[in-house]
């Protein structure tokens, strides 16, 4: 095929995510006409994967994974390239009663060696007993298994001449549907179980509810599948809704940002998420770039989270492409994690990205989003991320348990059809985070607003310094606006004991090479840090691309602390308040 999927299905009814599992779901919409389609980094068409095609070939794969000594219920690592082989194996996990567990690529992981330890930890993690991936990590991936007496690995290739059991001994799907590995996971990965339930729950009611999705939709992608926005909002739920998707491998959006404008305009996309780095990389590309030849006003869901939201690049983003058709009411930010399948929250249709200004002090000091003033000496501005999905639950907590009222800062606590089992062989590391009663700690720190969520930081992030609290993206982002020269990503910021008290770092990434203007960019933010947000930093210049980010791509502050304390950044332009 030449063309992609239709957007339209021919006679089939839509059915949104009424499944009881991911294989029923293929088997339903195998009968239409839709399906992925896998784009290169020029935007050519590589392969069309209508549906119907996928379902043979995932049941014929699953004949052979069976054959090949497989036994319902073991799990399946699988390297997640954004390919239709990475589709047909998932399905064939499906079809034969196994559980495929997404495994990264190597680009967050700052080389081979790092990301074979990494590879090999999650393998163990989920206590696969085959692994397969793309042929250019071939080798890799054979170091990363050797010695861990798998059934099978490599790639799926290699499984073409295997026996094949009958069609009719395939066994009923698995209640687990596959584990999920958190962006965050680093020393020791943690697969999040998710049966099938809770995703066609969370399928369901992100759909229906959140994203109102209709015979017109489209989606289109860059989102890697390891990831849970990727696997869950752009491969698992469009299918279980019978809707096409244009897919961009994760690292040539990277590379050419537009080219995700461009497949939003060519096949008139309607639903398409990112984090904020994804909008800031395209209002910089089209600075020097042009964008005649895009049209986004198909676009109706512009979804916004995986990360903290910044307004700023928001607002900068709706600027630019307003003469390309952008409506800047079509952002859509919600709120959710792995932990949850995918999906908590999603702002009402229509609101686009909200801001509540509050008190900047009020916040620090007395744990309270006091709404801003003329009189405020300092403004925090966050984006509203929406109302809980139907059938689900949100309480804010303080630090003795108590449920706080409206605008009251705590942690966040969810309940809800669509919460993961718990960790893949870690009850000890579940039992920390899910209750008995089904509530789950997040993690986060924010508030309610009108019974929306409003995400403030990681509980494990935030730093109290001097009785106030202070989150430390509030910082990066201070950091990143007062310098042009710096980017999303540049800037890392955490505490350390330094013996005495608790000292705030703040690692920046520095393309300047002349040694007296690294100092006075060094002073100049820590003064800036001093006078603007009365704190004393201890600022330390690192080279470019050596920060530490997840498997999705964020910046990973713990990542960040290990390596500082380990000694990994040479003090090559520091300055503290003293100087």
């Amino acid at each position: 095929m030449t063309e992609p999927t239709p957007t339209h299905q021919n006679g089939l009814a839509m059915r949104i995510a009424d499944f009881g599992t991911l294989a029923e779901a293929l088997d339903y919409a195998a009968r239409g006409t839709t399906g992925l389609n896998f784009y290169s980094g020029k935007g050519v068409l590589t392969e069309v994967l209508p549906y119907a095609a996928l379902r043979n070939q995932a049941v014929t794969l699953a004949r052979r994974l069976l054959g090949a000594g497989l036994q319902p219920g073991e799990r399946v690592g699988l390297l997640a390239e954004s390919d239709g082989d990475f589709a047909r194996a998932f399905f064939a996990c499906q079809y034969a009663g196994l559980v495929p567990a997404p495994l990264p690529l190597p680009s967050a992981f700052g080389g081979k060696e790092g990301y074979i330890s990494f590879l090999r930890r999650m393998i163990q993690g989920a206590d696969a007993h085959a692994v397969f991936g793309p042929a250019v990590l071939a080798d890799w991936l054979a170091e990363a298994v050797e010695g861990l007496g798998l059934r099978c690995s490599g790639m799926i290739a290699a499984l073409e001449g295997a026996p094949m059991v009958d069609e009719e001994a395939l066994p009923a799907p698995e209640s687990l549907a596959y584990l999920q590995f958190s962006s965050g996971s680093t020393r020791f990965p943690l697969g999040i179980a998710i049966t099938q339930s809770a995703f066609m729950a969370n399928a369901y009611y992100m759909a229906k509810f959140g994203l109102q999705v209709n015979e017109e939709d489209r989606c289109t992608s860059w989102l890697p599948f390891y990831h849970d926005m990727g696997l869950v909002g752009f491969l698992l739920m469009p299918l279980a809704c019978q809707i096409s998707v244009d897919i961009l491998p994760t690292r040539e959006f990277a590379r050419r940002p537009l080219l995700w404008l461009q497949l939003i305009t060519r096949n008139k996309a309607s639903i398409s998420f990112s984090p904020s780095f994804g909008y800031e990389l395209c209002t910089r590309r089209a600075r020097t770039a042009s964008t005649d030849d895009i049209d986004l006003s198909s676009w109706r869901r512009a979804g916004i989270g995986g990360d903290m939201i910044r307004p700023a690049v928001l607002t900068r983003f709706a600027e630019r492409f307003s003469a390309n058709g952008f409506p800047g009411t079509s952002f859509i930010p919600c709120y959710g994690m792995a932990e949850t399948t995918v999906a908590l929250s999603f702002s009402p249709d229509g609101q686009g990205a909200r801001e509540d200004a509050v008190d900047g002090l009020a916040l620090e000091r007395e744990h309270r989003a006091v709404p801003a003033s003329a009189d405020s000496e300092r403004t925090r501005r966050f984006v509203i991320c929406g109302q809980m999905l139907p059938n689900h639950e949100v309480e804010v907590r303080g630090e003795d348990g108590t449920t706080l009222g409206e605008r009251e800062v705590g942690r966040i606590f969810v309940r809800g059809p669509s919460m993961m089992l718990g960790y893949f062989g870690a009850p000890e590391e579940t039992a920390r985070v899910l209750a008995q009663d089904g509530w789950l700690d997040t993690g986060d720190l924010g508030y309610l607003v009108n019974t929306q969520i409003v995400i403030t930081g990681r509980a494990k992030d935030l730093l109290i310094v001097n009785g106030r609290n202070v989150w430390p993206q509030d910082l990066e982002w201070a950091a990143e606006a007062e310098v042009q020269s710096l980017r999303s990503g540049d800037v890392a910021v955490f505490s350390v004991d330094n013996g005495e008290d608790e000292e705030v770092v703040v690692l920046v990434q520095c393309r300047m090479t002349d040694p007296a203007q690294r100092e006075a960019l060094a002073l100049a933010l820590t003064r800036f840090f001093l006078g603007r947000q009365g704190l004393e930093t201890r600022v330390v210049l690192v080279p470019p691309h050596s920060l530490p980010q997840t498997s999705s791509g964020k910046l990973s502050r713990s990542r960040a602390r290990m390596m500082y304390q380990a000694g990994a950044f040479l003090p090559q332009a520091t300055a503290t308040a003293a100087e």
